[in-house]
């Protein structure tokens, strides 16, 4: 079975090359990785009102919007809370624990559990802070460096992208 660390060179090798689709399959093990963002172009035929011959121009279809963009919600009341979290972001001495890939984070491994982290949690490298579960596979993201949790960035149940921030961290 591979490694976390190892699935996430395997992301970062294919989201810097050319490749749009990788399969990789090992010991029972399967990865499907899909680049997002690719834009389809079709042609219409799009009809015009004098006794000139139909026109042909092409259409756009833009991809679906990300899943966050669709989960973040654009009301008042969210942007307040939003602006100190930015504050705590400018520092840049905090290490910032990223996602290593698109999925669900949860705080705690069951709805009734206790986080594995909060805001004034002590870590260590080895500490899991949470879970991201993609595709029914829930994986334990550790905390990766010493410190102590100064913000969580994103919310029970909110989906995440790769390599977005989770939690920033002042380092021991």
């Amino acid at each position: 079975m591979l490694k976390i660390q190892e699935i996430r060179e395997i992301i970062k090798l294919i989201d810097q090359s050319s490749i749009e689709k990788f399969t990789f399959e090992s010991e029972g093990t399967k990865i499907k990785l899909e680049k997002a963002g690719i834009q389809q172009v079709t042609v219409a035929p799009q009809v015009q009102k004098t006794e000139q011959a139909p026109i042909q121009q092409p259409v756009v279809e833009q991809p679906a919007a990300a899943p966050v963009a669709a989960a973040q919600p654009e009301s008042k009341e969210h942007q307040p809370a939003a602006a100190p979290a930015e504050k705590v972001q400018e520092d840049a001495s905090l290490h910032k624990i990223t996602s290593p890939m698109v999925g669900t984070f949860y705080k705690a491994s069951s709805p009734d559990a206790p986080a594995y982290a909060q805001k004034g949690d002590q870590v260590k490298p080895d500490t899991v802070v949470c879970i991201v579960e993609a595709m029914k596979l829930f994986n334990e993201i550790e905390a990766e460096v010493s410190g102590e949790i100064v913000e969580v960035l994103v919310e029970d149940g909110q989906l995440v992208e790769y390599g977005q921030p989770l939690f920033l961290v002042k380092e021991n």
